[in-house]
């Protein structure tokens, strides 16, 4: 068994960590944008590919899927929409948010080819894309 150096592993878990914080950052909340119209989130995607089917699944707990608006454009799926804050004049108090608000944008590189979205689905607060490939 090696040993490992103290200063070998502390780098490797620190920059390990930093990776981990820019996924969740990516993932999760943008601060510092004034204006509503900018991404405030990105959802997470998988992305699974058979013969010529993409299946791409978005989760987005809380968003309309009649408010999702989705377009294939040079080699990339773009995604957006708005999940609205789940506050009303009826809120007295909020004591946890975890779940991204706001607007949220979502430009998915796919792989090479032409696509058409042959199938778009809601299930279990995910948004299901079938895409056919030519």
């Amino acid at each position: 068994m090696a040993i490992r150096k103290p200063q070998s592993w502390m780098w490797a878990e620190a920059c390990e960590m930093l990776e981990q914080a820019q996924r969740l950052q990516r993932q999760f909340f943008r601060f510092g944008h004034i204006a509503e119209s900018q991404p405030r989130w990105e959802p997470p995607v998988d992305l699974v590919a058979s013969g010529h089917e993409v299946e791409i699944t978005i989760a987005l707990p809380g968003v309309a899927p009649e408010n999702v608006r989705v377009r294939i454009d040079n080699g990339s799926l773009h995604v957006a929409a708005i999940r609205a804050l789940p506050v009303n004049e009826r809120t007295t108090a909020v004591h946890q948010l975890e779940i991204p608000y706001g607007r949220f944008e979502r430009r998915i590189a796919l792989p090479q080819g032409h696509y058409e979205l042959r199938e778009q689905a809601c299930v279990d607060g995910c948004l299901i894309l079938r895409l056919t490939r030519y």
